[in-house]
């Protein structure tokens, strides 16, 4: 080996120890300052609730607070963007849900960042459960008997949503396509329109978040028929899930931590250590609400399940032709 060869390789070596040791060093020292975790929706809602009761438990174990910062707009595109283009410092992370990442993608032509891109995961936090529900008018108490009436009766039955391109929108598109039935899609400005009008008849159907629909199920005012989930909820255990008629079926809302593309690993191994601290706290896991389990996951496993669930939807949402202009 050459004499300049070597003092290259050396150099090299230096310069790449060094980068590592500024590295460690600042993964050493953090959080030294306040952790911004902006939610990409308005205050009040289930993200934004949620984040309030994460920030807590976790300020504390991190040493350094947590604060919820609201950029809603454009279905939770706006603060997506707003944190993918942030320092890459760990000191702004985005509470994110299906839609800056997994669904988004193949429904907005212009995002302002690069979804596949410009977020890393921390990790997994949560995953809802959702539950299809029928008024009392519809003479169906099962699954299967909604998907033979609806078959019976092609493009009459509406399903409602809290909005084009949500959850609740693209679970019930999902069984319209895997029950192989003619239905239609009725969109709302939220869940509680959504609500209103199943309970007063003016639709006769959805599938959206079950900790919402719960008490009116409780008290009979409207119909469950299935959840979402693959396995039955904890909060309703007597409610057959939907994949018990259709095999397969999940449809749920996945909700879990990124921050932008270029953090230190050092940092994110930090964040997610201390993450799934606070998710695995009985304290915290007890204030969540019915419906919702904590679930954490190492950045890797995140990130394939932000793979896995981009061509799920990637596969819907251009079967049935959705776009959000």
């Amino acid at each position: 080996m050459s004499i300049k060869l070597q003092k290259f390789l050396m150099a090299g070596s230096w310069a790449l120890c060094t980068v590592w040791g500024i590295s460690a060093a600042r993964a050493g020292t953090f959080p030294d300052h306040a952790i911004h975790l902006v939610v990409p929706f308005a205050p009040g809602g289930g993200a934004d609730t949620s984040a309030r009761m994460v920030a807590e438990p976790w300020t504390k174990v991190l040493g350094q607070a947590v604060v919820v910062e609201n950029r809603p707009g454009a279905g939770g595109t706006i603060g997506a963007g707003f944190v993918a283009h942030a320092a890459a410092d760990g000191y702004t992370l985005l509470y994110t849900t299906p839609g800056q990442q997994m669904t988004a993608p193949y429904l907005f032509k212009n995002l302002g960042y690069d979804p596949f891109k410009s977020l890393i995961s921390v990790g997994k936090l949560l995953v809802g459960a959702n539950v299809l529900v029928v008024t009392n008018a519809l003479p169906v108490r099962t699954v299967r008997e909604l998907i033979d009436y609806a078959k019976a009766h092609p493009g009459k039955l509406g399903f409602a949503s809290s909005g084009v391109g949500s959850t609740s929108h693209l679970a019930g598109e999902l069984f319209k396509q895997e029950a192989g039935i003619d239905i239609f899609h009725v969109a709302y400005r939220g869940t509680g329109p959504a609500l209103n009008d199943l309970m007063g008849g003016q639709v006769p159907m959805t599938i959206d978040t079950l900790s919402v629909y719960l008490p009116y199920i409780k008290s009979g005012k409207v119909r469950a028929l299935g959840v979402s989930t693959k396995s039955r909820s904890d909060a309703a255990p007597d409610i057959p899930t939907i994949a018990e008629t259709l095999p397969g079926f999940e449809a749920y809302p996945i909700n879990y931590i990124t921050a932008p593309a270029g953090t230190p690993p050092a940092v994110i191994e930090k964040l997610n250590k201390t993450l799934n601290q606070v998710i695995h706290d009985p304290q915290v896991r007890a204030k969540f609400y019915k419906g919702t389990t904590l679930e954490g996951s190492t950045p890797r496993e995140m990130d394939e399940l932000v793979g896995s669930e981009q061509k799920k939807w990637k596969a819907l949402i251009e079967k049935a032709d959705i776009k959000i202009q």
